[in-house]
């Protein structure tokens, strides 16, 4: 099973012989056929490939969005082919921030409402606290009351950032986050996901097409037609 990891580093995440067949109109399609891959806790790991390749697909199943056809999928401790689907709900809330590459922001709620909003559903104390922290965290303590469509692409990324860590998860999952942004709006998003990682030693797995970005993390596991097809060490400091 693919575990570059250092030293006695405990595995966060285990995903055992897993397969994924969804359907389609010409028939059933294999996206992810057998992929063994270990995450230690609190790693950086890179998850790169062609489109099409089974990167985010592979994401999905690690934030138990997606059930695997076959084999196994542990995170954060609970076997996902055993939970339901209220289990994997409060796994996310308590254990799992995601950032998508679409910021998925409520329009008609402010900034602070949309971080809030996870929290409230979650039972978290005090929400709206927690909600400013994480966007001071951020940089967007002066955008606290504007809405989305107030907010740049950078800025509104920011915001679903602060949302997905606004719970102090345990693991962070990344889908091309910087997809929809410039450079100058990518660069400080990455750099803000990076500093989460190091100040929080929140596990974070990276979904890129950028080589050059996936090269930051510890790890860069390579996937190609539904397999990995390379797992190596990075050797780069974020």
């Amino acid at each position: 099973m693919s575990n570059p990891t250092e030293g006695d580093t405990l595995p966060c995440m285990i995903l055992d012989g897993v397969e994924l067949m969804l359907e389609s109109q010409s028939g059933p399609v294999s996206i992810l056929k057998g992929v063994d891959l270990v995450i230690g806790e609190g790693q950086s790991v890179g998850i790169v490939g062609p489109s099409g390749s089974g990167k985010t697909s592979l994401l999905m199943i690690m934030a138990g969005l997606e059930r695997a056809t076959r084999g196994r999928v542990v995170v954060a401790g609970t076997d996902l082919g055993a939970a339901s689907e209220d289990d994997m709900a409060r796994l996310r809330g308590a254990e799992i921030g995601i950032v998508f590459q679409s910021f998925h922001l409520v329009p008609t709620m402010t900034a602070l409402e949309n971080v809030a909003l996870p929290l409230e559903f979650a039972g978290t104390a005090a929400p709206f606290d927690r909600a400013e922290t994480a966007l001071h965290s951020v940089g967007l303590s002066h955008r606290l009351s504007h809405f989305p469509a107030q907010l740049s692409g950078g800025e509104q990324q920011r915001v679903a950032l602060a949302r997905a860590m606004a719970n102090a998860p345990r693991i962070l999952l990344a889908d091309e986050p910087t997809g929809n942004l410039d450079a100058v709006s990518g660069a400080a998003v990455v750099d803000q996901l990076f500093s989460v990682h190091r100040d929080t030693g929140t596990t974070l797995v990276l979904i890129t097409h950028d080589a050059t970005l996936a090269a930051r993390c510890d790890r860069v596991v390579e996937i190609r037609d539904g397999v990995i097809a390379g797992d190596r060490v990075s050797g780069l400091a974020a």
